[in-house]
């Protein structure tokens, strides 16, 4: 089993930093480097269904709520935050808690 080691994420650029002062980041994690890469995919789909939404945002006669690229960016992003929290630090749990955007029970 490999070593986790401490990283520094941006879930709005998307950035995992091994370094704190490298940029800004809005969450702490404890992660082996094959999280890491799963995280880093996990950041490439989310990319993808946002630039799919961005297309489809120019065709403003389908509603939100039967857009498949919006529901495939929310998926995405649900996943994102509910990795991070399972990999977060107790201020990185404690405030994606707080954020109320997992469809978890506490």
């Amino acid at each position: 089993m490999e070593t986790k080691r401490r990283y520094y994420v941006s879930v709005q650029s998307r950035t995992i930093m091994e370094n704190q002062g490298d940029a800004a980041y809005e969450l702490e994690i404890d992660a082996t480097p094959e999280q890491i890469d799963r995280l880093r995919d996990l950041f490439d789909e989310k990319e993808d269904y946002e630039q799919d939404s961005f297309i489809r945002a120019h065709a403003p006669g389908i509603p939100y709520h039967h857009d498949a690229p919006n529901d495939g960016y929310d998926a995405s992003l649900q996943t994102i935050y509910e990795t991070l929290h399972d990999l977060g630090t107790k201020e990185t749990k404690d405030h994606i808690e707080s954020m109320q955007v997992l469809n978890r029970n506490w």
